[in-house]
């Protein structure tokens, strides 16, 4: 099969994306804030991953969508991207109240904290929002550039997730160990009734994200596939 060269493009976007993240969030990131401070260090880190990513998107954009794996647009893959992604809006929104990963957040005593909420269902609820956004794409629409982007990002989601959770033990030893103890990496679903208020917003915020893929991308997403018709 040839491959276009916007979707070479696209890969080695991704490939700049996912790599410069990595290593700006773990062997480059101590040398750089101490040569740069933590405010330069953001600076650089967002510029790059804003760089990198936007020309993979553009590159996305001019890339061709056929050949397919397998016919993504049947009801059953619509339906079950539809959840994935409303359980990913649930989940971003939990991860952004008192989450124990994110940089520079204090940790002391977390070893004798018992998981409540959204850490009973993942101890990474934003990475794992960013993988099942990531594979729900895929399902949908499982072309070469879809599966690059969407792909690279559930990659980076997953990777980051273990990167993580060595940097904390690194940092903060027994506290974090601990924590991993009493958390699932991966989402447990049997623990998504954990949730609780969060679903009410998900549901809003995921039907404005999927109103602006039809907008933005022209491609009818979540209930807007049969609302649309009307």
């Amino acid at each position: 099969m040839r491959v276009d060269t916007a979707t070479l493009m696209l890969a080695l976007g991704m490939i700049a994306f996912v790599g410069s993240h990595l290593l700006l969030s773990h062997a480059l990131r101590a040398p750089m804030v101490r040569r740069f401070g933590q405010g330069g260090f953001m600076a650089i880190y967002s510029l790059v991953a804003l760089g990198t990513f936007s020309f993979a998107v553009i590159a996305f954009g001019k890339a061709s969508p056929a050949p397919q794996l397998w016919d993504g647009q049947g009801l059953v893959p619509w339906v079950i991207a539809s959840l994935l992604t409303l359980v990913a809006s649930a989940l971003f929104l939990a991860s952004l109240v008192g989450n124990p990963a994110l940089p520079g957040t204090d940790v002391a005593g977390l070893s004798t904290r018992l998981p409540r909420g959204v850490f009973k269902v993942t101890r990474h609820p934003m990475m794992s929002s960013f993988a099942l956004w990531g594979l729900a794409h895929m399902l949908v629409a499982p072309s070469a550039r879809t599966i690059i982007l969407a792909g690279g990002v559930t990659a980076l989601a997953v990777i980051g997730s273990r990167g993580q959770d060595a940097k904390k033990v690194a940092l903060q030893g027994n506290e974090w160990r601990t924590w991993m103890k009493r958390t699932p990496f991966l989402p447990n679903p049997a623990a998504f009734g954990h949730l609780g208020l969060y679903w009410v917003g998900a549901v809003p915020l995921w039907m404005l994200l999927t109103w602006a893929h039809l907008k933005i991308a022209l491609i009818p997403a979540g209930v807007w596939i049969w609302l649309d018709q009307y």
